[in-house]
């Protein structure tokens, strides 16, 4: 995991800072006013303070703990967001070696038919495990608040926050404190929002990074006296802007409507392997399986002992049920294809992935991936293109060979104009061809 953070380092030159607060004495309005983050423009020179700010603001929200002062110096900032990831990273390195040493004793590791499960980073493009995905993830959006503080903002409201409903409201909420500046950007109560608010404490504080979105938008941090109150209150507030600079909040709110979570895409690990007798024979590691290693040894040790199932009376019910508690057991399957001149290409799947995904995927695969071809599942089901039903369904898990073959129609017509066939796969696979043990 250190080198993880190192290769970040180098990679992403990651650069945040911590969100200080400072207290001065406005002469004029006889108000306390704690500087914080500014609007942050998109730039790709140095990160601005409020750029930084806003970066180690959603660090400190994100972890549960105090915001904590100004911290000028970059090497500090630096060193103290790294420290946080690299503690989290550590706890899930720590818990994926348990995974690890416990899963072999299911599996011997030296004889898996795939190392593991692998992901990649769309914000970095980096190869990651499962337990290191979501930290990479969550580094690499901080990392994008010095170059475009709105974007890194969006990235974590729609990222950091599960429940998708309360990020809506908290959209929606915010959205219109945007259109009512618009509407009215004279008007100096619409371009203050009072954090002791409630529908501000139960709908928008509760969304990590609603409040950096609100921050890189320009709203600054503003102690103000309050009629009736002995004590001053925490205010987020706008100063007035231009009619360019609105128009620049409305298109910043429509890209927060418009946000989607960052996720870690499955690494589908394509590979070729030469004809072999061994093309059915499959060792999966843990990862496959939505079970605990204790439960997987359980089910090696049922699977060993001799029990008839044939011989039992069940009803269909009672079969569909059996099938369905099957298809729950995995996470992931692993699919082979035999091509028509023996060679196989494998691939890693989500088990709820659609079997148009799988059919992509051998498409990709081909130097001739056009023309029309059909895929056989064990017992001779045919596979359709079009079929809108998950991998688990047509029970193509946990590891499953199909058979491929062109069709007859189309190769006639190639044939009858003399065409001639060539390699199946594209050249990069058939580079690193491998044979199966």
């Amino acid at each position: 995991m250190k080198k993880f953070f190192e290769d970040m380092k180098k990679d992403l030159k990651f650069k945040s800072a911590g969100p200080g607060k400072k207290l001065t004495e406005d002469s004029s309005a006889k108000t306390q006013v704690v500087q914080s983050s500014g609007p942050a423009k998109p730039c790709y020179a140095a990160p601005t303070e409020g750029a930084q700010k806003a970066g180690a603001a959603a660090l400190a929200r994100i972890e549960g703990q105090p915001r904590p002062r100004v911290q000028t110096s970059q090497d500090v900032i630096r060193l103290q967001v790294k420290r946080e990831l690299e503690a989290e990273a550590a706890a899930v390195a720590e818990k994926e070696k348990t995974t690890a040493v416990e899963g072999s004793n299911v599996k011997d590791l030296a004889f898996l038919s795939v190392t593991g499960v692998y992901f990649t980073c769309p914000l970095t493009g980096a190869t990651l495990t499962k337990s290191e995905r979501d930290v990479h993830i969550k580094a690499a959006i901080f990392m994008r608040f010095e170059e475009d503080a709105v974007e890194a903002s969006i990235m974590m409201v729609h990222t950091f926050n599960k429940d998708r409903e309360k990020v809506k409201a908290a959209v929606d909420i915010i959205s219109k404190y945007i259109e009512n500046i618009c509407k009215n950007p004279t008007e100096e109560k619409y371009r203050k929002i009072k954090l002791s608010n409630k529908v501000f404490q139960e709908k928008v504080k509760t969304v990590e990074g609603s409040r950096e979105f609100l921050e890189a938008m320009g709203f600054q941090s503003i102690m103000l006296d309050v009629e009736g109150q002995e004590e001053s209150e925490e205010f987020l507030v706008l100063m007035e802007h231009d009619p360019e600079s609105l128009e620049v909040m409305k298109e910043s709110r429509d890209r927060l409507q418009r946000g989607e979570p960052v996720r870690a895409q499955l690494d589908r690990q394509p590979q070729a392997f030469r004809p072999s007798p061994n093309a059915m024979r499959f060792e999966l590691p843990p990862e496959f399986y939505n079970l605990t290693a204790e439960e997987l040894k359980r089910e090696q040790q049922q699977k060993n002992e001799v029990v008839d199932k044939s011989t039992m009376l069940r009803t269909k019910a009672m079969r569909e049920r059996e099938e369905q508690r099957e298809r729950r057991k995995y996470n992931y399957t692993l699919l082979r294809v035999r091509l028509p001149d023996g060679n196989i290409l494998q691939g890693t799947f989500l088990a709820w992935d659609k079997v148009s995904v799988l059919f992509q995927f051998v498409r990709d695969s081909l130097v001739d991936g056009w023309q029309p071809f059909e895929l056989v599942a064990p017992g001779g089901h045919k596979l359709q293109e079009d079929q809108e039903v998950a991998l688990n369904q047509c029970s193509l898990v946990p590891a499953v060979l199909l058979t491929f073959s062109w069709d007859a129609a189309v190769q006639a017509d190639i044939a009858a104009g003399g065409g001639k066939c060539s390699a199946l796969l594209k050249p990069e696979l058939l580079e690193n061809i491998q044979t199966l043990s």
